[in-house]
Protein backbone atom coordinates (compact mmCIF):
# COMPACT_ATOMS: atom_id res chain seq x y z
CA UNK A 1 0.00 0.00 0.00
CA UNK A 2 2.84 2.38 0.86
CA UNK A 3 4.63 1.48 -2.38
CA UNK A 4 1.48 2.23 -4.35
CA UNK A 5 1.18 5.63 -2.67
CA UNK A 6 4.83 6.44 -3.34
CA UNK A 7 4.32 5.50 -6.99
CA UNK A 8 1.30 7.82 -7.24
CA UNK A 9 3.37 10.71 -5.89
CA UNK A 10 6.23 9.77 -8.19
CA UNK A 11 3.84 9.55 -11.15
CA UNK A 12 2.03 12.84 -10.56
CA UNK A 13 4.72 15.09 -9.10
CA UNK A 14 8.25 13.78 -9.42
CA UNK A 15 8.35 12.57 -13.03
CA UNK A 16 6.66 15.62 -14.61
CA UNK A 17 8.82 17.93 -12.47
CA UNK A 18 12.00 16.08 -13.38
CA UNK A 19 11.31 16.23 -17.11
CA UNK A 20 10.38 19.94 -16.84
CA UNK A 21 13.70 20.59 -15.11
CA UNK A 22 15.58 18.58 -17.72
CA UNK A 23 13.88 20.57 -20.50
CA UNK A 24 14.97 23.82 -18.85
CA UNK A 25 18.56 22.59 -18.47
CA UNK A 26 18.81 21.20 -22.01
CA UNK A 27 16.63 23.30 -24.32
CA UNK A 28 17.80 21.29 -27.35
CA UNK A 29 16.02 18.25 -25.86
CA UNK A 30 12.94 20.12 -24.61
CA UNK A 31 10.79 18.54 -27.34
CA UNK A 32 11.22 15.18 -25.55
CA UNK A 33 9.67 16.46 -22.31
CA UNK A 34 6.09 15.33 -22.92
CA UNK A 35 6.82 12.03 -24.69
CA UNK A 36 9.28 11.07 -21.94
CA UNK A 37 6.79 12.07 -19.26
CA UNK A 38 3.99 10.08 -20.91
CA UNK A 39 6.12 6.96 -21.36
CA UNK A 40 7.49 6.92 -17.82
CA UNK A 41 4.08 7.65 -16.27
CA UNK A 42 2.69 4.76 -18.34
CA UNK A 43 5.42 2.44 -17.07
CA UNK A 44 4.64 3.43 -13.49
CA UNK A 45 0.96 2.73 -14.23
CA UNK A 46 1.91 -0.76 -15.43
CA UNK A 47 3.81 -1.34 -12.18
CA UNK A 48 0.75 -0.14 -10.23
CA UNK A 49 -1.44 -2.65 -12.08
CA UNK A 50 1.00 -5.42 -11.16
CA UNK A 51 0.97 -4.30 -7.51
CA UNK A 52 -2.83 -4.24 -7.30
CA UNK A 53 -3.14 -7.61 -9.03
CA UNK A 54 -0.50 -9.14 -6.77
CA UNK A 55 -2.29 -7.74 -3.75
CA UNK A 56 -5.53 -9.32 -4.92
CA UNK A 57 -3.79 -12.65 -5.53
CA UNK A 58 -2.34 -12.54 -2.03
CA UNK A 59 -5.80 -12.00 -0.60
CA UNK A 60 -7.03 -15.00 -2.60
CA UNK A 61 -4.17 -17.05 -1.13
CA UNK A 62 -5.11 -15.88 2.36
CA UNK A 63 -8.74 -16.93 1.78
CA UNK A 64 -7.65 -20.26 0.21
CA UNK A 65 -9.23 -19.30 -3.11
CA UNK A 66 -6.10 -19.07 -5.25
CA UNK A 67 -7.04 -22.15 -7.29
CA UNK A 68 -10.24 -20.64 -8.65
CA UNK A 69 -11.15 -18.89 -11.87
CA UNK A 70 -11.12 -15.57 -9.99
CA UNK A 71 -7.35 -15.73 -9.67
CA UNK A 72 -6.83 -16.08 -13.41
CA UNK A 73 -8.19 -12.61 -14.15
CA UNK A 74 -5.61 -11.08 -11.80
CA UNK A 75 -2.79 -13.07 -13.38
CA UNK A 76 -4.08 -11.95 -16.79
CA UNK A 77 -3.90 -8.34 -15.57
CA UNK A 78 -0.25 -8.86 -14.63
CA UNK A 79 0.54 -10.48 -17.98
CA UNK A 80 -1.19 -7.70 -19.94
CA UNK A 81 0.51 -4.96 -17.89
CA UNK A 82 3.91 -6.53 -18.53
CA UNK A 83 3.08 -6.95 -22.22
CA UNK A 84 1.99 -3.32 -22.55
CA UNK A 85 5.11 -2.09 -20.78
CA UNK A 86 7.23 -4.35 -23.01
CA UNK A 87 5.69 -2.99 -26.22
CA UNK A 88 6.38 0.59 -25.17
CA UNK A 89 9.88 -0.38 -24.00
CA UNK A 90 10.67 -1.95 -27.38
CA UNK A 91 9.42 1.22 -29.09
CA UNK A 92 11.64 3.39 -26.90
CA UNK A 93 14.56 1.02 -27.43
CA UNK A 94 14.19 1.20 -31.21
CA UNK A 95 13.79 4.99 -31.22
CA UNK A 96 16.79 5.51 -28.97
CA UNK A 97 18.80 2.89 -30.84
CA UNK A 98 18.30 4.61 -34.18
CA UNK A 99 18.95 8.10 -32.79
CA UNK A 100 21.78 7.46 -30.31
CA UNK A 101 25.37 8.43 -30.89
CA UNK A 102 26.57 6.52 -27.82
CA UNK A 103 25.95 2.78 -27.38
CA UNK A 104 25.48 3.00 -23.58
CA UNK A 105 21.78 3.88 -23.40
CA UNK A 106 20.69 1.49 -26.19
CA UNK A 107 22.62 -1.31 -24.51
CA UNK A 108 20.97 -0.54 -21.17
CA UNK A 109 17.55 -0.48 -22.86
CA UNK A 110 18.34 -3.78 -24.57
CA UNK A 111 19.19 -5.40 -21.24
CA UNK A 112 16.02 -3.97 -19.72
CA UNK A 113 14.01 -5.31 -22.67
CA UNK A 114 15.51 -8.77 -22.18
CA UNK A 115 14.70 -8.61 -18.46
CA UNK A 116 11.07 -7.60 -19.05
CA UNK A 117 10.80 -10.31 -21.73
CA UNK A 118 11.99 -12.95 -19.28
CA UNK A 119 9.60 -11.65 -16.62
CA UNK A 120 6.69 -11.73 -19.09
CA UNK A 121 7.50 -15.26 -20.23
CA UNK A 122 7.81 -16.37 -16.61
CA UNK A 123 4.35 -14.96 -15.90
CA UNK A 124 2.91 -16.78 -18.92
CA UNK A 125 4.35 -20.04 -17.57
CA UNK A 126 3.03 -19.29 -14.08
CA UNK A 127 -0.40 -18.54 -15.55
CA UNK A 128 -0.40 -21.88 -17.36
CA UNK A 129 0.57 -23.65 -14.14
CA UNK A 130 -2.17 -21.86 -12.21
CA UNK A 131 -4.73 -22.82 -14.85
CA UNK A 132 -3.60 -26.44 -14.72
CA UNK A 133 -3.70 -26.52 -10.91
CA UNK A 134 -7.13 -24.88 -10.90
CA UNK A 135 -8.44 -27.49 -13.34
CA UNK A 136 -6.96 -30.32 -11.27
CA UNK A 137 -8.47 -28.94 -8.07
CA UNK A 138 -11.87 -28.53 -9.73
CA UNK A 139 -11.68 -32.10 -11.04
CA UNK A 140 -10.69 -33.40 -7.59
CA UNK A 141 -13.58 -31.57 -5.94
CA UNK A 142 -15.96 -33.07 -8.48
CA UNK A 143 -14.70 -36.59 -7.70
CA UNK A 144 -15.00 -36.11 -3.93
Amino acid sequence: MVLFGVLVVFQTLSLPGQFRYMAEQSPQDAHLRWPATAVTVFWVLCVQVVIVATWQLLSLVKNDRIFTEASLKWVDAIVWAIAAAWVVLVGVFLWVGFNADDPGVPLLLFLLTVGVTVLGLLMVVMRALLRQATTLRTDMEAVI
